[in-house]
């Protein structure tokens, strides 16, 4: 995973025990700087005395944010746009190389608050668990396309992971880095979570559910570059491939009417597509 087009700035030093916030950026305008200054604000205010490193993955933008600099922050730049996926396996590749443990990664668009995330780093779940965040997507406010996918993807991945998943798509999580390094998802895209969440429920890595809330912006400040046919199709494909390909921890008892299921719910989703 370790990316080969990137500049890095100076890094700082982090605690492995206190771990980082990994924010990846791409053209988010001036929605990323109230995201950064919301969660500075929040950590100054936590009565919880280490100072987590934040870190922007700035994936090839070329808005303001290719400008951004900012002493109390760490800064990973792509040379170019590679995808959500890319940004997130340079995170991971930083935390470990500075011998981060634990990560917890928010969407550059405000929908996570940042006490959200802040809770999310100090639960006491255990530090080798992935911890999903879990959204109230129609007391959010969320539109009804976005609920509706939610719950399809949620549906296919925990039929094919082995186990009931809550909420597989959203952004804000907990990662233990080098239990997700381990796990070998490589897509840069919007594939990548997705398919993160099935490998780990496939290799029996610990996934904990944590409900959290979300804020939806305005339709006018809405932010998103999620390719409505392209994306779920690859989402789709990857998620066929790693169902096939990495044996469930448990084996392969039932295999056979798995697979048929694993195909019909293919073409549902080819029939979405359409």
């Amino acid at each position: 995973m370790s990316p080969s087009n990137e500049k890095l700035e100076p890094p700082k030093e982090a605690s492995p025990e206190h771990g980082a916030y990994l924010i990846p950026a791409y053209n988010p305008g001036k929605l990323l700087p109230r995201v950064i200054e919301d969660l500075k604000s929040t950590l100054t205010k936590s009565t919880i005395t280490d100072r987590p490193i934040i870190v922007i993955i700035d994936d090839g933008s070329t808005d303001e944010t290719a400008k951004l600099e900012d002493s109390a922050l760490t800064i990973l730049r792509h040379q170019s746009n590679r995808g959500k996926g890319a940004a997130l396996q340079t995170g991971l590749a930083w935390a470990l190389t500075h011998n981060v443990q634990t990560v917890v990664t928010l969407d550059a668009d405000g929908q996570h608050p940042a006490e959200e995330a802040v809770k999310l780093m100090h639960s006491k779940a255990p530090r080798e668990a992935l911890i999903l965040a879990v959204r109230d997507l129609k007391k959010a406010g969320a539109p009804r396309a976005n609920q509706c996918s939610n719950r399809f993807s949620n549906f296919m991945l925990s039929l094919m992971g082995g186990q009931g998943l809550i909420d597989t798509q959203c952004g804000l999580r907990r990662y233990p880095v080098k239990q997700t390094l381990a796990l070998g998802t490589t897509h840069p895209g919007y594939a990548f979570e997705s398919d993160l969440v099935l490998r780990a429920a496939r290799k029996g890595l610990t996934i904990v559910h944590e409900n959290s809330r979300v804020r939806y912006p305005s339709e006018d400040e809405r932010l998103s570059y999620f390719d409505s046919v392209k994306d779920p199709f690859q989402i789709v494909m990857r998620t066929l491939l790693t169902t096939f390909t990495v044996p469930h921890f448990r084996g392969t008892r039932r295999w056979g009417r798995r697979a048929i299921y694993v195909v019909l719910a293919a073409l549902v989703a080819s029939h979405f597509l359409s």
